[in-house]
C-alpha cells in the first residue's frame, strides 16, 4: 500500500480523469447512469469506489440522492471540486467493510474496481457488506472485465493493453492464485517513470456463488450497460443481484 489513500493517491488522483477521459464520455456514462436510475426508482444509491465523481455526479442530477464509500481522499477532494460534488455524501474507508446509516434501494461497483479487492475474502466481504445496505428488493450492480486469459499463449503472463509514443501498458497474470497488476511506463520529456496496481481477477460464476454466500440471487447479466446478451465472446459484464422481498428468499 502506497499511502492512507492506497494506490490512488495524489500522484493518481491528479490524472486520473485525463487518464480516463475516454470513461468519461457520455457514451459510456449515459447509458450505466441510465439504468442505475431505473433501478434506483425513488430510493437512495450507494456507490463503492465513488472517486472523482464519474457515475455519482450524473447519477445525482438525476435526481438519485448518492453517498459514495472511497478509501482515497485525495480522488474525492477532486469529486468535491466538481459543481454538485458536495451534495454527494461520501464515506471514508475500504468499500468491502466501511458502513453507512440507512438503507439503499441500488448499490454498484463499476470500471473492473470489484478487482481492487485483492484477495477472495474482501470480495466475498463486499457482497456481504453490500446486502447488509440494501432495502429488501434491492439490487447490486457490479460492471468488470472478463479475465483476457485467452489472449496469453503457453508459458506468457502479460496482455498488453495500450501502447503509444509515451505510455505503453500491459497486465501481468498470475493463474494460479488469480492475482493480477497493472503496469505502466510513461515517458514525459524524454524520461521514463513506472507504475503498477495489483488487482484480484474473479469470474461471473464466482460473483455469483460470492451473492449466494451474501443472501443475494442473480436478476440479470448483460454483456454492456446497453443490456447487450452476454456470451462466450464477451469482454466483460454488467450484472444485476437483487436482495429478496422476502427474509426466506
Amino acid at each position: 500500500m502506497v499511502d492512507e489513500d492506497g494506490y490512488f493517491g495524489e500522484g493518481v488522483a491528479a490524472r486520473y480523469d485525463a487518464d480516463c477521459a475516454e470513461m468519461f464520455a457520455a457514451e459510456a456514462v449515459d447509458p450505466a447512469v441510465t439504468l442505475l436510475a431505473q433501478l434506483a426508482g425513488r430510493g437512495r444509491a450507494l456507490e463503492l469506489g465513488v472517486g472523482t465523481g464519474r457515475i455519482a455526479l450524473p447519477l445525482a442530477r438525476r435526481g438519485v440522492p448518492v453517498h459514495g464509500i472511497d478509501l482515497s481522499r485525495a480522488m474525492v477532494a477532486r469529486l468535491r471540486a466538481k459543481p454538485g460534488g458536495d451534495d454527494i455524501g461520501v464515506s471514508i474507508g475500504d468499500f468491502a467493510t466501511t458502513r453507512v446509516a440507512g438503507r439503499f434501494s441500488v448499490a454498484y461497483l463499476v470500471f473492473n474496481t470489484v478487482m481492487n479487492l485483492t484477495s477472495q475474502q474482501a470480495q466475498v466481504d463486499c457482497f456481504r457488506n453490500v446486502a447488509d445496505h440494501l432495502e429488501r428488493g434491492g439490487a447490486f450492480v457490479v460492471e468488470v472485465m472478463v479475465p483476457e486469459l485467452r489472449k496469453l499463449p503457453p508459458g506468457a503472463q502479460a496482455v498488453p493493453f495500450q501502447t503509444g509514443p509515451t505510455r505503453w501498458a500491459y497486465d501481468v497474470y498470475d493463474v494460479a492464485t488469480q492475482a493480477m497488476s497493472s503496469h505502466y511506463v510513461d515517458v514525459v520529456d524524454g524520461r521514463g517513470s513506472f507504475s503498477s496496481t495489483p488487482f484480484r481477477y474473479v469470474w461471473p460464476a464466482e460473483l455469483d456463488l460470492m451473492a449466494q454466500l451474501a443472501g443475494l440471487r442473480l436478476r440479470e447479466r448483460w454483456g454492456g450497460w446497453a443490456e447487450e446478451p452476454f456470451t462466450g465472446e464477451s469482454q466483460r459484464h454488467v450484472s444485476v443481484w437483487e436482495k429478496p422481498v422476502r427474509a426466506d428468499g
